[in-house]
């Protein structure tokens, strides 16, 4: 077991026991504003171009995830307003140290991404699945405000798909070719200064 992973296990697995009265009070919350699961699972392509399923806490009205898969705006009327908070301080990411723990994903690494964005991917591309996927990149870090730049798009899918995609797995590429431990805390630190600055 190398270093990597022995980080990924013991912080999951200490995130989860510390941050268990968050993920009560959250699971709480949901349940009170609004109808449907506490927990969104999605499938995402993995190491090996492998299939999971990522959680995350519902943002959303159930069913969302069928009429579009991306996140349009701060203010997507599927949103619900806990979600809204939840997804601008990152919380809804929180259960991922399931999918951490699990060996699903590390804390750093490309962002999984669903079946039917893979499935675009050129040869060079699907460089990006020849590791383990991650809560947080570089690329991460740069679309902190994703959703934000997509609503200033006129079509969003299709800036999504030629621009932002092609952008993340540049970025994703150069973070497999230059990795280590210390880029990965790097990372970490820079991820959640994005996120107290947000």
């Amino acid at each position: 077991m190398d270093a990597k992973r022995l980080f990924d296990i013991f912080f999951s697995l200490t995130g989860l026991l510390i941050l268990m009265p968050v993920f009560f009070v959250v699971a709480v919350l949901l349940k009170r504003e609004s109808k449907g699961p506490v927990f969104y699972k999605q499938i995402r392509v993995g190491l090996n171009q492998r299939c999971f399923q990522l959680i995350k806490f519902r943002t959303m009205c159930p069913d969302a995830d069928k009429m579009g898969l991306l996140t349009i705006g701060d203010h997507d009327a599927r949103i619900t307003r806990l979600g809204c908070w939840l997804r601008k301080h990152k919380v809804d990411e929180l259960p991922q140290l399931l999918n951490i723990l699990k060996g699903e994903m590390s804390f750093v690494g490309p962002r999984p991404e669903v079946p039917k964005y893979v499935e675009m991917y050129d040869a060079s591309q699907q460089r990006v699945l020849t590791v383990k996927p991650g809560i947080t990149d570089w690329a991460s870090i740069k679309y902190i405000d994703e959703s934000s730049l997509l609503a200033t798009a006129d079509d969003p899918e299709s800036f999504y798909i030629h621009k932002v995609i092609p952008s993340k797995i540049s970025q994703n590429l150069e973070y497999i070719d230059h990795h280590n431990l210390w880029i990965d805390c790097k990372i970490i630190s820079h991820t959640l200064k994005s996120i107290l600055l947000k």
